[in-house]
């Protein structure tokens, strides 16, 4: 495998990742309102690893610090899982 397969990977991950949390739309808003959000989502992804908790937490955190409104932790850990588990399958592929 070379650095282009790796890339390729990640980019693949990234937009698996994004289209995960537009389609949990935890306000109703629609697919589009969480631009910003899901930015901030996908890079916390790569930061912390498999740890679900803290990124329920920093998902909970992001969005309510752009909406002023405080999504269920059980929600965030939902998606969580969802997001951890899409970055281990491209860490298996890689």
């Amino acid at each position: 495998m070379n650095l282009g397969d790796v890339k390729v990977n990640m980019q693949e991950m990234n937009w698996k990742l994004r289209v995960s949390l537009q389609d949990w739309d935890p306000f109703g808003y629609g697919s589009d309102a969480y631009e910003t959000e899901i930015v901030d989502v996908i890079q916390v992804v790569h930061e912390i690893g498999d740890d679900v908790q803290a990124l329920a937490k920093s998902i909970q955190t992001i969005y309510e610090f752009s909406y002023e409104e405080v999504i269920p932790l059980d929600s965030c850990m939902n998606i969580a899982n969802t997001l951890i588990s899409i970055q281990q399958q491209a860490s298996c592929e890689l």
